[in-house]
């Protein structure tokens, strides 16, 4: 037994036994790990990939996406690997995502990213305005959008004439706070962004006083949002009514009537046609001068009315139901169009 020891002792003494024996061990371990390194790379992952082709600005729906197995070494970092955070979302504003390609991080945007996110909550009839405004008007940036606001009117410079101060409107909703790039300034919790404008809809009536107000510098008007519910300072200041600035904007601004040309009232009624591969797609189109000569909208199964100002809009149903398109012409008449889906294919 004592010899076995001795030979032992002797074989792990000998630097040559010892250099082969860490040679080995260490090829073992490389090997090792390049295999788990090339099983892990041709490893089959599953992800989601376009069973269409989707254009810009469009919601991406359950039955756009369908999930495929690949080699893990063939998606790049910025895939999208889960159906959860695509479905729901849009396509980027200049993105077109070919069919069977892959979903990309800067393809898939939220709503609230659309540039014209906001202009799809403004109601029928209404407005957008862009009301300016910096860190100080906004309270420190503490006004959101949800948030309602009223906006106050000063007159005056409190030196040749005094001071009037008054509530304009009230009970404005707010639909968006951009910065100056027109950026969300609420969207991006990793970089401070400041409040250059503030976005909400007014009828036309109270958009064209506020307009001209907003055109009044040289008479000492000055025109602020304030929390609805709150009070505007008034340290040396006349309180005065609403009616009392409406007046005052009035007195110093004139209307110039709009002559419209006469138009054909069938070409302003909206007309519809289904996608040819799917009659669950179906397309609206408006009359052009959307957003500016007219308001046009469309209502899906009597929800809400979406204000559009693309000539062409395409609305996606998951079920049947029923699609209602309108035009309105400045004077108040509505051109109304409506469809029951799905319906029958119609040549483009």
């Amino acid at each position: 037994m004592e010899n076995v020891m001795a030979s032992f002792k002797r074989f792990f003494k000998n630097k040559n036994t010892v250099t082969i024996i860490g040679v080995i061990i260490i090829l073992v371990l490389l090997y090792i790990g390049y295999s788990s390194q090339i099983n892990k790379a041709v490893e089959p992952v599953s992800i989601p990939v376009a069973t269409e082709t989707i254009q810009p600005r469009t919601e991406i729906t359950s039955d756009m996406v369908q999930e495929i197995d690949m080699p893990n070494i063939s998606i790049s970092d910025n895939v999208i690997r889960s159906t959860s955070q695509i479905v729901g979302k849009y396509s980027n504003i200049n993105t077109v995502i070919p069919e069977g390609s892959m979903f990309y991080t800067d393809t898939v945007i939220d709503e609230d990213e659309l540039p014209d996110a906001a202009f799809t909550k403004v109601k029928a009839g209404e407005v957008v305005y862009n009301f300016p405004v910096d860190m100080e008007s906004t309270y420190g940036n503490s006004i959101f959008p949800g948030n309602k606001i009223d906006i106050y009117m000063k007159v005056g410079n409190g030196e040749d004439e005094l001071i009037m101060i008054g509530k304009l409107i009230e009970n404005i909703e707010v639909l968006a706070v951009k910065d100056s790039s027109g950026r969300a300034v609420f969207e991006n919790t990793s970089e401070e962004r400041s409040p250059s404008m503030l976005i909400f809809g007014l009828p036309a009536d109270m958009y064209s006083l506020l307009k001209k107000a907003s055109y009044m510098d040289d008479l000492g008007v000055e025109l602020y949002p304030v929390p609805h519910g709150g009070e505007a300072p008034d340290e040396g200041a006349t309180q005065v009514s609403t009616q009392q600035l409406v007046d005052y904007i009035n007195a110093h601004s004139v209307d110039i009537p709009i002559v419209q040309d006469t138009i054909d009232a069938s070409e302003l009624v909206p007309t519809f046609s289904a996608n040819k591969n799917n009659n669950m797609r179906v397309t609206v189109r408006f009359p052009e001068g959307c957003g500016s000569e007219y308001t046009c909208s469309y209502t899906v199964n009597n929800e809400d009315p979406v204000v559009v100002n693309d000539r062409r809009v395409t609305v996606t149903f998951d079920e049947e139901g029923t699609l209602t398109a309108s035009v309105t012409e400045q004077s108040g008449e509505v051109h109304t169009a409506t469809t029951n889906v799905p319906m029958a294919n119609d040549e483009e």
